[in-house]
């Protein structure tokens, strides 16, 4: 029962989260429009280039949408509401969104195309920048719940949201979040204005529906993520639980959408560059002093 109600609830954050997309876009409120979409993909002709890998080409948008909602698995919407309860569920998210660097590495060799294998070596590149800053602050997040179980992460943030208990943390994992779902300014992967779409420029019809539906849902998970690790996860007044952990999750996915729009896109070089001399450095410093928080406070 659990694993209908999380998926059901997935799915409407990913309609929500595509119709704000296309407002911001196209500056109209369209609630019709994802859906409208996802039959004018099923209508398309689905196009296979002339010399493809055809196991990866047909592979890779799969396998992107199976990461993303295996990340939400655990990932709990309520005290009790979440598919699986893994008494390693922080590290399970590391570990299954891994592959999304699989998945896009697929998705840039399969059709044999320049502009896609390029798109799927840059990822490479992101992959090196943003790796530590994925981990390290999750590590300082179950350094404070002692406990890398979800739910027992939520729990301890009862009386101080980790965003105010280790707000750079918060920061940090912000940005790698933003680079591992691949959003401006960290879209090199496709680079619509620079690769003609990248990763995503040999897929057509169906195959591309898939692999949209499964970029969105990687925003959704990963700012469900956000919310389960800083923001308190299902804690707040009045409403029921599962209402304030699709409240928060939602607006720290929109907030991924918009925030890159005013930046420009950076680098691969610049991004690994300022990933590693800058963002190791102060998640290494957001460690000691969340340890020292743990040691001193009660």
């Amino acid at each position: 029962m659990n694993f209908v109600i999380v998926l059901v609830a997935l799915l409407g954050s990913v309609w929500l989260l595509a119709v704000v997309e296309g407002w911001t876009t196209t500056g109209r409120l369209r609630p019709a429009a994802p859906l409208l979409s996802g039959l004018a993909h099923l209508g398309r002709e689905s196009i296979v280039p002339r010399t493809p890998d055809r196991v990866f080409f047909e592979t890779a948008p799969v396998l992107l949408l199976i990461v993303a909602v295996l990340g939400a698995a655990v990932l709990p919407l309520a005290p009790t509401l979440v598919i699986a309860d893994l008494a390693t569920g922080a590290l399970f998210i590391n570990a299954a969104l891994a592959y999304v660097l699989v998945a896009l590495i697929m998705a840039g060799w399969g059709p044999n195309g320049a502009y896609a294998m390029i798109g799927g070596w840059r990822f490479l590149g992101q992959l090196i920048a943003y790796a530590m800053l994925i981990v390290m602050p999750i590590t300082a997040v179950a350094m404070r719940a002692e406990s890398l179980v979800t739910t027992v992460i939520v729990g301890s943030q009862g009386g101080l949201w980790n965003i105010v208990y280790q707000p750079l943390g918060f920061v940090l994992f912000f940005i790698a979040a933003m680079a591992l779902a691949f959003r401006a300014p960290f879209d090199l992967p496709t680079a619509p204005g620079e690769l003609g779409g990248g990763v995503d420029a040999e897929y057509t019809g169906v195959r591309l529906g898939v692999l949209r539906l499964a970029r969105l849902t990687l925003v959704i998970t990963l700012a469900s993520a956000t919310t389960v690790f800083y923001l308190g996860g299902w804690h707040g007044p009045l409403l029921p639980p599962w209402a304030w952990s699709l409240i928060k999750t939602l607006a720290v996915a929109v907030s991924m959408l918009l925030a890159g729009r005013y930046l420009p896109r950076i680098r691969e070089a610049d991004l690994m560059r300022w990933c590693w001399t800058l963002g190791i450095p102060l998640a290494l410093l957001n460690i000691i002093v969340v340890g020292l928080l743990v040691l001193v406070v009660p």
